[in-house]
């Protein structure tokens, strides 16, 4: 995959969630707070990511591993700086859409 395809955008309806690839996995790692924005459909990225540490807190509460499968990675952000954030892989990501209650759940999964 060349360099610019490694970090990329997916666009999930006007939702756009950062993602990148590491080639010495082979494994995409996608946003958290942004696969979080879409499932609740939230465009503001602080209620987000308010939503995505309230979220972490209960899941922790509930004995979930959830929370320490997933990495930090620097991202690009909207100001055009990168900054670390939540990452976590397609099987984390799809286990945590299933701990949102979503109508958004399985159009994103697919």
């Amino acid at each position: 995959m060349s360099k610019e395809n490694q970090n990329s955008l997916a666009i999930f309806e006007n939702f756009k969630i950062r993602r990148h690839y590491d080639e010495k996995t082979e494994t995409w790692y996608f946003s958290v707070i942004d696969i979080v924005a879409a499932l609740i459909e939230q465009e503001d990225f602080k209620k987000a990511k308010s939503y995505w540490t309230t979220l972490q807190n209960r899941l922790k509460n509930e004995g979930s591993e959830l929370v320490t499968k997933c990495d930090q990675l620097k991202l690009l952000s909207a100001d055009g700086k990168f900054y670390k954030t939540d990452v976590a892989n397609t099987e984390t990501i799809l286990r945590l859409i299933q701990s949102v209650p979503s109508k958004k759940a399985e159009p994103v999964k697919l």
